[in-house]
């Protein structure tokens, strides 16, 4: 298998050829999408994960690091659930712009069981691709330009390698100027 894209040191190949480094909902969610071709997978130290380790110790520019996390908030006793994707230099404005999207009086970052039950995903993997229909997935304006980004891919052991504009393309995808701002 020939790497299909790579960023910093990942060995990636397409992600349909390794599912098992990918976590079930990911899996089918890329098995669905004629656009997976383009998507690529490398395996990782899962200790490493965290965006911070993970760029350091695989040479990845956090500017090529895209963060999905999962949110919640409620409005007349319905609970509403989303998810923003960011860079890894950025923070999400979750009390302004995410909360004004979502509807919601409160929102906050959904609690890890939560995030886990609900996506059928590891905590420190959760990605865009293959979360529960119906959520909004809200993506910073600089993700979409950004070209190849690494985002989690379900499980920790492992990143996905893609060009953001493939971000745009997913189901309930909303691309957002001004989601997120320096961290």
């Amino acid at each position: 298998m020939t790497p299909l894209r790579t960023l910093g040191t990942l060995s990636t190949t397409p992600a349909l050829e390794r599912t098992d480094l990918l976590a079930p909902p990911v899996a089918a969610a890329l098995a669905a999408d004629a656009r997976a071709g383009g998507v690529a997978v490398a395996p990782i130290d899962p200790e490493l994960a965290d965006t911070a380790a993970f760029c350091a110790a695989y040479q990845v520019s956090p500017a090529a690091s895209a963060n999905c996390v999962v949110v919640a908030g409620k409005r007349a006793g319905e609970q509403r659930w989303g998810a923003a994707v960011i860079l890894a230099t950025t923070r999400a404005d979750v009390n302004g712009v995410v909360r004004r999207r979502l509807d919601v009086r409160k929102v906050s970052f959904a609690a890890m069981a939560d995030a886990v039950s609900l996506t059928g995903m590891e905590y420190g993997g959760i990605t865009p691709i293959g979360l529960p229909a119906g959520w909004p997935v809200l993506i910073d304006a600089a993700v979409a330009a950004a070209g190849p980004v690494v985002i989690g891919s379900g499980i920790r052991g492992s990143k996905i390698v893609l060009d953001a504009a493939l971000l745009v393309e997913l189901t309930g995808a909303e691309v957002i100027e001004g989601l997120a701002g320096p961290v």
